[in-house]
């Protein structure tokens, strides 16, 4: 290939070039906003009904409040589950650390509760679905750090969008 050639091609690389930057900077973006501001995640599974559809919700979940430590009592969070880390779940924020949390003992037994108090830099974490979860009355306060966002927006399906409100039981 001759010297004409390349000063042929040099535009084309040029051009070419400057859309790989362009590419690298939009998947940059999305990395740092999917780390550090909000990220999608699809509810599956009975364990937070009535709040998500039983056939999935797309949702969307901030992570300053749980950088800042700003999120609170009926919160819906994801976390990282303590029994397979590879699998994040959809849970209720039921108390923080050094919150005193009444739970029913049996699955769907209402008359007997026992009480925890919420060791410190942990959190208490409970499906909507009281017949049907796996949560923190099987496997018992869950470290803060596995705790990944605050779920405040219901993207999908059209019929459930919409905010995610705070629930106090």
């Amino acid at each position: 290939m001759g010297l004409g050639n390349l000063k042929q091609l040099a535009p084309f690389i040029k051009e070419a070039f400057q859309h790989t930057l362009l590419v690298a900077k939009f998947l940059c973006g999305i990395h740092v906003t999917n780390t550090y501001l909000c990220t999608f995640a699809l509810t599956q599974g009975p364990s937070m009904l009535p709040t998500f559809s039983l056939t999935g919700d797309l949702i969307l979940a901030e992570k300053l409040s749980t950088r800042f430590e700003k999120m609170q009592q009926g919160d819906v969070v994801l976390v990282r589950s303590p029994e397979n880390p590879r699998k994040i779940v959809v849970k209720r924020l039921m108390g923080m650390g050094g919150d005193t949390v009444k739970y029913a003992a049996g699955p769907g037994n209402n008359d007997k509760k026992d009480t925890i108090v919420v060791p410190d830099g942990h959190v208490w974490i409970e499906g909507d679905n009281k017949f049907d979860t796996n949560d923190s009355k099987k496997f018992g306060p869950v470290p803060y750090g596995l705790v990944q966002g605050r779920v405040f927006w219901i993207v999908w399906p059209p019929e459930n969008f919409g905010s995610v409100g705070r629930e106090v039981r």
